[in-house]
């Protein structure tokens, strides 16, 4: 998590901090595979060279981004959370449960369906 470090560090309040953190982790844990960089001064996970996730705060949610072929895929579990969305990302409010499931899915769904890719984009 270090990569991710300055970024947590600019939060500054500790709830929202902490929430971040626990989604970063999660994903670091789970697929460790995935590497941690800072682009747009944003959180994201990529995999030899291409996006799989990113992060990033706003005053009212974290919004998360999976691009926009996974938000319509897992629009129905989306939306099943309790979460928002626009093409592109899904929003979890700082009061709601963060969905760990629905994160794993996306997340592992990214991996297997960009296996091959070799752009940063879909």
């Amino acid at each position: 998590m270090k990569d991710f470090q300055m970024f947590l560090d600019s939060i500054d309040e500790p709830y929202k901090k902490e929430r971040m953190e626990s989604i970063l982790k999660y994903i670091k844990e789970k697929f460790p595979q995935l590497k941690e960089e800072i682009k747009w001064s944003q959180p994201m996970f990529t995999d030899h060279g291409t996006f799989i996730i990113g992060f990033s705060i706003a005053k009212g949610h974290i919004a998360v981004a999976p691009e926009s072929v996974v938000i319509n895929l897992f629009e129905k579990q989306i939306a099943e959370a309790g979460y928002s969305h626009t093409q592109e990302l899904f929003r979890i409010k700082w009061t709601d449960k963060v969905d760990f499931d629905l994160l794993h899915n996306i997340v592992a769904y990214n991996i297997g369906d960009k296996k091959d890719m070799t752009r940063f984009w879909r």
